[in-house]
């Protein structure tokens, strides 16, 4: 009977070396990420920012903006993502290079030690420093933020990052391996340094906007569902309503809404684009959010981090039983 399950176990070593690689890589990003100045995705939004320096012009038509915006895309996307799949492909090891993947890609996860410095700061009535702190992370004006600003975008940024962090991670890890997974984040990130919401790139940002909203579709549901969970009946039944963000380009209001209902606090509201106010939806579901809400934040986007990273244990812990109990 032993030396069954040992042969099935072998049988079944791509799955469980590929749920080894996404739990080391988990944990690592976790608990050691880069700095942000030496992330390679976060040089991958410096070039896109230079670049749409160069080709994205408001004062073009709404039809050559797109185009632009387009060509854009696949000319950052395309040669990156084929030079690292060519070399993945090559490789000796490609399980090491994989784990490498996976984690230059999830090291966005650990904003949860900056929203904490932030709530820190705001605790010592530091604007300054809260602000500088978010500077880096969000592609909008931080300057002119109050104490409730800063922490309604401290809240928004912790829990949306797990939507292309942890759990995109997992499913497209799952679909497609780490090519995928690397292929998503780099559109994602496109869609951060371009955001359609701001007007600068309403035309320019909206091909990518639509295809990183279409392929988070199914990680956003899943991630709202696990905040929703953690907020009870009234939380879930966000899930299954149709919300409207007055014709913003803003894929993020989902999420923030059920966080909003889960913490019973307002989030959203006007943002600034180069001085230019947006206004988007106010989700009011309690007071203006404090320092002390971020810390509630931080909790709530930790717990759902945790079911994720059991749900990954488990799953290899499930199959092996019953690949025992089959023999």
């Amino acid at each position: 009977m032993v030396p069954e399950f040992a042969q099935l176990l072998l049988n079944d070593s791509v799955f469980y070396q590929g749920a080894m690689i996404l739990l080391v890589s988990l944990l690592l990003s976790r608990l050691a990420s880069l700095p942000r100045e030496f992330q390679p995705i976060a040089w991958f939004g410096l070039l896109a920012k230079e670049l749409a320096k160069k080709v994205a012009h408001s004062n073009r038509s709404p039809s050559q903006q797109v185009i632009a915006g387009t060509m854009a895309t696949i000319l950052l996307i395309l040669p990156f993502w084929a030079i690292i799949y060519f070399l993945l492909q090559l490789a000796a090891f490609p399980w090491f290079f994989e784990f490498i993947i996976l984690y230059i890609c999830l090291n966005d996860d650990n904003f949860k030690q900056v929203a904490a410095e932030v709530r820190q700061a705001l605790s010592r009535e530091d604007k300054t420093g809260a602000r500088q702190l978010l500077t880096v992370w969000l592609n909008r004006d931080t300057q002119q933020l109050s104490s409730v600003g800063i922490s309604k975008a401290t809240i928004e940024k912790l829990v949306t990052t797990p939507v292309y962090g942890t759990v995109s991670t997992i499913m497209f890890f799952s679909i497609g391996g780490a090519p995928l997974v690397l292929a998503t984040r780099m559109i994602k990130k496109l869609e951060l340094c371009w955001p359609a919401i701001n007007p600068k790139f309403k035309h320019f940002g909206q091909p990518i906007y639509l295809l990183s909203t279409a392929l988070f579709i199914v990680p956003s549901w899943l991630w709202n569902f696990t905040l929703a969970i953690q907020g009870g009946p009234n939380s879930i039944l966000l899930l299954f309503k149709p919300l409207s963000n007055k014709g913003s380009l803003y894929n993020c209001t989902n999420t923030c809404t059920i966080a909003a209902s889960v913490l019973k606090v307002e989030l959203g509201g006007p943002m600034k684009f180069n001085k230019q106010r947006i206004e988007v939806t106010k989700l009011v579901y309690g007071p203006k959010p404090d320092s002390q809400t971020i810390s509630a934040a931080i909790k709530l986007a930790s717990t759902g981090y945790t079911l994720w990273l059991s749900f990954l244990i488990l799953i290899p812990l499930i199959w092996a039983t019953l690949r025992y109990l089959q023999t």
